[in-house]
């Protein structure tokens, strides 16, 4: 590492300005992924010290532009585009649809479900659901199918009638900002966009967003009115927060009294190897420093039994719980309790849910390795990008050189094969390196994804290669 450092140090004062924009993050994050700098390091070689090397990036750029133009004539149509279930793992969950219910209607306690009421869940899908995110019986709401929907009334709601604490609505505010992790899941962006929020980028680190950053802002701007933040298996990144991040998030002082974090559980079960990544409960730390009604929490079974037909629910104090439901009772009498009680009968508990993700494991995981194997087999001997192995979670991010991300994602595009765009894992969809792209491996099959990561490893070598020789 030492060495590594030094001839960072002698590189980076040979190189041109904005060449050492580069050799400057290389040094930021040595640490994090030796491996990474070591190819990057041979990349500036390539260009600063060697024409031989040159004449490398040139043959292998020609290479992979003739391994494309056959590529392009195979006709491909594959989506990598969202992070959707494949209809394998749809397919896990038919009986809930067929043999549940079979006539019987009524819940636990005497609540037809097919009729009217109970606007925070019938008694069985709570007890199914607290678990997931770490909650009591008075901290959670039983939602419809969509995390995001109630995200987004959450949102709303704060921004026209506020939040328990506050002394008027966020919207009535002159301004009203959000602290935005990135790379982070554009939906979340497209929530504060469309509300007329301004957006702050916070920047990811190994452990989480940058805690630092986010409390020197919150610290200091009160019209800063919450944080968003995927803190188990992150979307893109795949990082869980660490113990260490959950309690700087529960032990954050805000100078908006109406301070939120939005805390996206979304693949809180979904775990892909035999040693998983914990979470500490936000909830319970933020109750020990007394700040429990600044945090809500939501998660759904949108990727356990069916996107178009899950359990979504949010949690938070009881204190937040009876104040968002005095909010939300004249917006709903109650959400759909026929599939709520089909979940709870189908699952049974905590443990069916986490018994039915070993089912769902063993359709994703193989797949993930056909993604990480061809980027080590690729793209990693050429130092052409870096991207983390997640436990977890539904996506892997990829990194490639700055300035090469759209072109990458076009090339992928005019060969058949639909990524993310470039720039949707940053607030506004502008990505200030242009390097970020996120994989999603779980919905083609198999041999599609193979095809398709054929393409993309590709369209990453041309992309990195045209731009090394500029």
């Amino acid at each position: 590492m030492l060495l590594c450092n030094v001839f960072l140090t002698k590189l980076h004062n040979s190189l041109q300005e904005n060449e050492k924009t580069l050799a400057k993050r290389l040094y930021l994050h040595y640490n994090k992924n030796m491996g990474a700098v070591k190819n990057c390091v041979k990349i500036l070689y390539y260009k600063e010290f060697a024409i031989m090397e040159k004449n490398e990036l040139i043959k292998l750029n020609e290479e992979a532009k003739k391994q494309y133009d056959e590529l392009c004539k195979q006709g491909l149509k594959l989506d990598m585009s969202r992070g959707k279930p494949s209809p394998a793992q749809l397919d896990l969950s038919l009986d809930m649809l067929t043999h549940c219910l079979d006539g019987d209607y009524m819940s636990e306690t005497g609540v037809d479900c097919r009729n009217y009421g109970v606007l925070d869940g019938i008694e069985e899908a709570k007890r199914l659901c607290m678990p997931m995110l770490g909650v009591a019986h008075d901290e959670i709401i039983i939602g419809g199918n969509s995390s995001l929907q109630l995200m987004y009334d959450t949102m709303a709601r704060a921004m026209l009638l506020g939040v328990l604490g506050g002394d008027k609505p966020w919207g009535k505010n002159e301004k009203v900002k959000f602290l935005c992790p990135a790379p982070g899941y554009d939906r979340h962006f497209a929530i504060c966009q469309s509300l007329g929020i301004e957006m702050i980028t916070v920047p990811y680190t190994p452990d989480g967003p940058d805690m630092d950053v986010v409390e020197k802002l919150v610290s200091e701007d009160e019209l800063i009115k919450g944080i968003w933040c995927v803190p188990m298996y992150s979307n893109p990144e795949g990082i869980t927060c660490s113990d260490e991040t959950v309690k700087r998030f529960a032990n954050l002082s805000p100078k908006a009294k109406d301070f939120r974090i939005f805390w996206d559980n979304a693949y809180c079960v979904h775990h892909l190897t035999d040693t998983p990544d914990t979470l500490l409960n936000l909830l319970e730390e933020a109750k020990k420093t007394g700040k429990q009604n600044m945090v809500f929490m939501f998660a759904s079974t949108s990727k356990i039994s069916f996107p178009g037909g899950g359990l979504a629910f949010i949690g938070a104090s009881a204190e937040n719980i009876k104040f968002i439901k005095s909010q939300m009772t004249f917006q709903t009498i109650g959400y759909d309790k026929l599939n709520q009680l089909r979940h709870a009968r189908f699952f049974k508990d905590f443990d069916g849910i986490k018994e039915h993700m070993k089912k769902h494991r063993a359709i994703i995981e193989p797949k993930f390795k056909i993604v990480l194997d061809m980027l080590d087999k690729e793209i990693a001997p050429t130092g052409f990008g870096s991207w983390h192995k997640p436990n977890g979670g539904y996506f892997i991010s990829f990194n490639g050189l700055d300035g090469t991300a759209k072109r990458t994602v076009e090339l992928c595009k005019q060969a058949g094969v639909v990524l993310t765009g470039a720039g949707a894992t940053y607030p506004y969809g502008k990505d200030p390196h242009d390097n970020n792209i996120r994989i999603a491996p779980t919905y083609p099959t198999e041999a599609e994804l193979a095809k398709a990561m054929e393409v993309f490893c590709v369209a990453v070598k041309i992309a990195a290669t045209e731009s090394l020789l500029k």
